[in-house]
């Protein structure tokens, strides 16, 4: 039984698994492998064979046992199989289409950024989001050699997004021009700072899908994932 328990010892150590009484070769092998923390189906059947391989004559492993282990892996494995294949098909679900990316081009979106540009109509539009609460927003619009053009107050807002409007004309009533234009914000509630994100209009002059997600290109702001947009116009 000496040679068995030690082929038994080695099929153990082998997959990462010390068995207490185990030789001192067989234990250092066991400790080579201890960066494996889990066990696939090539390890379950080898386990299993050499299980049976070194079972006591005297007292065989119970078949009934051994076939609802066997019942219970080959469940766990066609779970994963198919754990792996709905994750493949999410992916290709949630992935962008080269068509859906195009149809981008062209158009305005609104998106997490600093850089506007004005309407042909002059002045632009954007949206503040809020972390919390604020008792005091504001937005500060300035020119590209950082002169501030306008600060707009927008008060109190509670949690959330909200919109703003400006019309082109600077705290001394004067056209500011077509931009491009630095936007800032700031909340505060009763003093204290409140978490605060500016969005701004941005047209989109082309879209890459290189990395399987859309990315959109946009003047003065740069690439922004397709997942950042928060409005289309």
């Amino acid at each position: 039984m000496t040679t068995t328990n030690s082929s038994y010892d080695s099929t153990l150590a082998s997959l990462g698994i010390p068995r207490y009484g185990a030789t001192s070769n067989t234990t250092s092998n066991a400790q080579s492998n201890t960066g494996k923390t889990s066990l696939n189906q090539g390890d379950f059947l080898r386990l299993m064979t050499a299980q049976m391989q070194n079972q006591d004559p005297f007292s065989p492993v119970d078949n009934t046992q051994m076939v609802a282990q066997m019942a219970q892996f080959s469940s766990l494995a066609g779970i994963t199989d198919m754990s792996t294949t709905l994750k493949a098909i999410a992916d290709k679900l949630g992935a962008t289409s080269t068509a859906d990316a195009v149809s981008y081009i062209g158009k305005t979106v609104l998106v997490p950024g600093t850089t506007a540009y004005g309407r042909t109509s002059g002045g632009i539009a954007g949206a503040v989001e809020l972390g919390g609460d604020a008792t005091n927003v504001n937005v500060t619009i300035s020119d590209s050699n950082g002169q501030v053009l306008k600060t707009m107050k927008l008060g109190a807002h509670a949690k959330g997004s909200m919109t703003y409007d400006w019309d082109g004309k600077t705290d001394q009533g004067q056209d500011a021009g077509s931009g491009p234009f630095t936007v800032s914000v700031t909340a505060q509630n009763n003093g204290a700072t409140v978490s605060s994100t500016g969005l701004v209009w941005a047209p989109v002059q082309s879209v890459s899908t290189a990395s399987g997600s859309a990315v959109l290109n946009l003047p003065g702001i740069g690439d922004v994932a397709a997942a950042n947009v928060r409005q289309i116009g």
